[in-house]
Order: C-alpha cells, then structure tokens, then sequence
C-alpha cells in the first residue's frame, strides 16, 4: 500500500513540473495535481492497452512513435475530464506526454 502512495505522489509531482516546464499545461493547485495523477493511473491501466491494441498496425509502421500521440490524446482527455486542469492544444498535450513519460520511466523503477 505504502509502494502505490509513492508512486502516486511521484506521478503528482510529475504532473506539477510537466505544467511548470510545458508553456499550454496549467494545473491549479496540488489537489488537481493528485486527481489528475490518480486519472491518469486509471487510463494508463484501463484505456491505454486497448488503444495501443487497436493502434497495432500504425505503431508498428511508425516504430512505436505513434504511441507518442496516444499519450498525448489521452492526456487530452484527461484535462477534458479533471477540473483544473488545462492543456491547451494538441502540442502542449504532446510534449507533456513525452515529458511524462520519460519521467515516469524512474517511476517504473522504483
């Protein structure tokens, strides 16, 4: 339990540096910051797999980059779904997700 409420707070405090980093990504305060984390734990484990399933063929001929733009998309809907937080466009979406998602690479060793 204790391991989960680590990663939680480490992917919250991605989620804050990604805003502070990325000019289009704006979250109010570190309660959003939580939600937002916690959303995005529940995507990654539930939507995400079924996405990249689907996407199979693209991604193969894209070497993986595509996976770049699911990211991006989801963390899209992420900000439609979460109030408080905001990303503006379509770039902004993508270089958090890659931001993030290097990031997260530390979470997956801990």
């Amino acid at each position: 339990m204790l391991f989960l409420l680590l990663k939680w707070i480490v992917l919250t405090l991605i989620v804050v540096f990604a805003a502070w980093v990325i000019p289009g990504i704006e979250v109010d305060g570190y309660l959003s910051a939580l939600i937002v984390a916690a959303v995005i734990a529940l995507i990654n484990v539930s939507l995400r797999p079924a996405l990249n399933l689907i996407t199979l063929p693209i991604n193969i001929l894209t070497l993986g980059l595509f996976t770049l733009v699911i990211n991006a998309l989801l963390l899209m809907f992420v900000s439609y779904l979460v109030p408080g937080f905001e990303v503006e466009g379509f770039w902004a979406a993508f270089w958090g997700a890659l931001l993030m998602s290097i990031l997260s690479v530390g979470i997956s060793f801990i």
